[in-house]
């Protein structure tokens, strides 16, 4: 047996949640391991040994009446407040939520496996075959600072479509949370899937976003970090069914000290699959926005098309992008390719505006808004590119603000 190293203070209490949710054997592996540094190569840029200084000694407790982030027009929400779902109602034909036992982590990834051992309850929404459904799902985390698990199961039928917006906020609290969704998506459906942080800043959040696709299915995703002061979030996306097609997206938007951490890993374990991946960070202040990218094509995954791409835009002298794109690949019949471009705002560009009277901080912003529009303008839902656009309009205006005092 491996013999346990020496744990941080947060590290103990991180053991101490563990020990007290019952799970023994999580407790005892992570006795062993404690959190991942910078050795681990996943997360070499995020070093959590480093990073995570403090756990919450508390639990999140269960509040009755939680706020709300956002309503979106005429889209139905669910709220899920200190891990616990809120009854329901007005549910839109189609669409069922039912409470379960957590599902067990899959894979190796540390934060995953401390999420399915502290979750408890797994909320799980189904999407019945053939129905056509746009849902909200407003996860909060309430009160003072507390540790939240919590995990939401989505199932999209066959041949249905299916548009989920998650938000995650709450209280301006030093909470942690640890959060997991998965997402299936039957054969012949098609679904969007994106997700904001919209946490303060003193929060520490990790997610953890698993996707599976039957065959004939297309799922679009996005993922914009802006809230709290530290996030990870994984994204794995697995084929498991051919003429299939995925969208892979993500932002970090970013300033002061932030720092926001995107992993992604896409198998095509079949042939005849196809995916695009294409991320953004923008920085300001001393902040470090971070993507890490791999596409793995298995070697029956003949006809597989991956095509990769990561952006970045550094408005300060102190903002830090780092980006790590990865291709693994045994099929020997597949178009696969990445690339990555990370500077400051173009010159020309911004004098060419100036030129016409626009004053530099409005011709910045044009430019800014510019380089994001590609990721908000395939979403196809009015109430949620409204909703992102005002996020990016506040984080601009905030920019401005600073700029002139």
């Amino acid at each position: 047996m491996q013999d346990a190293i020496k744990l941080s203070p947060a590290e103990q209490t991180l053991l101490g949640h563990l020990r007290d949710a019952g799970d023994d054997v999580a407790a005892q592996r992570f006795e062993q391991s404690g959190l991942p540094n910078r050795r681990v190569e996943e997360y070499h840029y995020s070093d959590l040994k480093m990073l995570l200084r403090a756990v919450p000694e508390a639990r999140a407790a269960l509040v009755e009446q939680p706020g709300t982030t956002v309503a979106f027009d005429g889209v139905a929400r669910i709220t899920i407040a200190n891990g616990a779902l809120v009854a329901p109602s007005g549910l839109p034909e189609g669409l069922t939520v039912t409470i379960e036992k957590a599902g067990p982590t899959t894979g190796s990834d540390p934060m995953a496996q401390i999420n399915a051992a502290l979750a408890g309850e797994a909320v799980r929404i189904a999407v019945a075959p053939g129905a056509d459904v746009t849902l909200h799902i407003d996860r909060r985390t309430e009160g003072e600072a507390a540790l939240s698990a919590d995990q939401v199961a989505i199932e999209v039928g066959k041949g249905a479509k299916a548009f989920v917006v998650e938000t995650f906020g709450g209280s301006d609290a030093a909470h942690m949370v640890n959060a997991a969704t998965s997402l299936t998506v039957a054969d012949e459906a098609n679904a969007t899937h994106v997700q904001i942080d919209r946490q303060a800043l003193a929060v520490t959040q990790f997610v953890n976003n698993r996707y599976e696709l039957g065959a004939n299915a297309n799922l679009r995703t996005l993922t914009v970090n802006t809230g709290a002061g530290f996030n990870r979030v994984n994204v794995f996306g697995h084929f498991g069914g051919g003429d299939t097609h995925a969208d892979f997206g993500g932002l970090n938007l970013l300033e002061g000290k932030q720092h926001a951490d995107i992993t992604l890993d896409v198998t095509h374990a079949v042939p005849d699959t196809t995916s695009s991946e294409l991320f953004k960070s923008v920085c300001r202040g001393d902040a470090k926005g971070i993507f890490q990218g791999k596409i793995n094509v298995a070697k029956d995954a003949q006809k597989s098309d991956a095509k990769m791409m990561s952006q970045g835009l550094l408005l300060s002298e102190g903002a830090e992008i780092h980006t790590k794109p990865e291709l693994e690949i045994f099929a020997d019949d597949v178009i696969c390719g990445h690339g990555a471009t990370c500077g400051e705002l173009d010159d020309s560009a911004l004098f060419y505006l100036m030129s016409r009277g626009i004053p530099r901080v409005e011709a910045e912003a044009m430019l800014i808004r510019a380089f994001l529009d590609e990721l908000f303008d395939p979403l196809d839902n009015e109430p949620v590119t409204e909703y992102l656009e005002t996020i990016v309009g506040d984080w601009l205006a905030a920019a401005a603000a600073s700029e002139g005092k």
